[in-house]
């Protein structure tokens, strides 16, 4: 049998003030076809549904109308709640919808959720684990809470195989800070998760005895060491830091001994990430060359040294979906670079407020302060000391 994994839709997220939500209805539309055109028979969906825990009302009828399109294709649903969604609002609906092929884990049960589908002589089950907090498990950890959640589980499966129960693929669909004996998952700058200490991590081997693991929460595509651990990573872009990454859903296929592939189908955004640099006027030059191109959201880097006026007004006259503008940086020698860490600290401690001012003056324009800009700032500083 074959499923589509997908992760982290974030939908109705905002992006330095423009509005994902088209370019997120162009993904779904992507992801509908692709399940039909691959003839899959489930998409899991590993979390982070929305992008806030009370979503927007154009979120919420833009995921309704996916999920209706893929049950109309007679596609099984299932997903789980994550981080950024609300567990309740997730399961709203969640017995009535389980009988339509939508199955939901949105509020943690004493029982994992189970789904069981069969494909010719083969059974896959899909186990349910969303997303919580290691307080509401009684736990110190998260990889404590993932390790007694799971027990229970494996408890109830040694039951079953006392009785004789048929060999089965198992599927764990989760969304945690998944490590490798340590090792981090590469890490991309839209996620907004900070991980103290090491409270998050739930290491890889807890998932031993699961043919696939479906993850989410990270928002680069990868494999958790040589585990059958996997993030599917989100689906569009959400930071400058991603814009290399090439997004995609991955198609997993179960044979009747557990996985036989996963293979990861690209996605094409209906506006791209991308970093341009040059320039105000090569920018512009470049832009009224440009094709569709000059659509996508973009962060220009910009090699000016002098002043500009309205330097983003103007290049939104071209390139309409500009989101950041950044100067390019200098690179400059301090004297304290050789110093240890503490005595350069005393250094800089040590200089008067104008002395401060010139250096900051320095990195950031690469040449000095001259003499009208010194008496300028030395005022300043007169008037705010008092």
């Amino acid at each position: 049998m074959k499923f589509l994994h997908i992760s982290d839709l974030h939908i109705g997220k905002i992006v330095n003030d423009f509005s994902m939500l088209e370019d997120q209805r162009f993904l779904l539309d992507q992801i509908s076809g692709m399940a039909a055109s691959n003839e899959v028979d489930a998409v899991v969906i590993a979390g982070d549904i929305y992008d806030r825990a009370i979503p927007p009302g154009e979120a919420v009828t833009l995921f309704d109308a996916f999920l209706t399109e893929l049950v109309r294709q007679k596609i099984q649903v299932i997903l789980i709640s994550g981080n950024h969604d609300s567990p309740e609002r997730i399961s709203f609906g969640e017995s009535l919808l389980g009988a339509q092929g939508v199955h939901i884990a949105g509020v943690r049960k004493d029982s994992l959720t189970r789904v069981k589908l069969e494909e010719r002589s083969s059974i896959t089950e899909f186990v349910l684990l969303p997303f919580i907090k290691s307080a509401q498990a009684g736990a110190a950890n998260s990889a404590e809470a993932v390790e007694k959640l799971l027990a229970g589980y494996w408890e109830e499966e040694e039951e079953a195989a006392a009785k004789g129960q048929p060999r089965k693929n198992r599927v764990l669909v989760t969304h945690f800070f998944v490590t490798d004996a340590g090792r981090e998952p590469e890490l991309s700058d839209s996620e907004t998760t900070i991980h103290v200490g090491g409270l998050d991590n739930v290491d890889a081997s807890l998932f031993t005895g699961f043919d696939y693991v479906a993850l989410g929460h990270i928002h680069k595509p990868q494999q958790i060491g040589n585990h059958p651990v996997w993030y599917a990573g989100s689906p569009l872009k959400y930071s400058f830091g991603e814009a290399t990454q090439v997004k995609g859903a991955l198609l997993v296929t179960m044979g009747e001994k557990g996985l036989e592939s996963v293979q990861n189908l690209s996605l094409n955004p209906l506006h791209d990430f991308r970093k341009i640099k040059g320039s105000l006027k090569e920018l512009l030059e470049q832009g009224q060359r440009a094709g569709e191109e000059r659509f996508d959201y973009l962060q220009a880097i910009l090699t000016d040294t002098g002043e500009l006026i309205d330097p983003i007004g103007t290049l939104r006259s071209v390139y309409p979906n500009i989101m950041q503008i950044i100067r390019e940086e200098r690179e400059f020698a301090v004297n304290s670079d050789n110093l240890p860490d503490a005595d350069a600290r005393n250094l800089s401690e040590r200089k008067d407020a104008l002395t401060l001012f010139e250096d900051f003056y320095r990195q950031v324009r690469g040449q000095e302060l001259c003499d009208e800009g010194r008496k300028i700032v030395a005022e300043l500083v007169k008037e705010l000391e008092g």
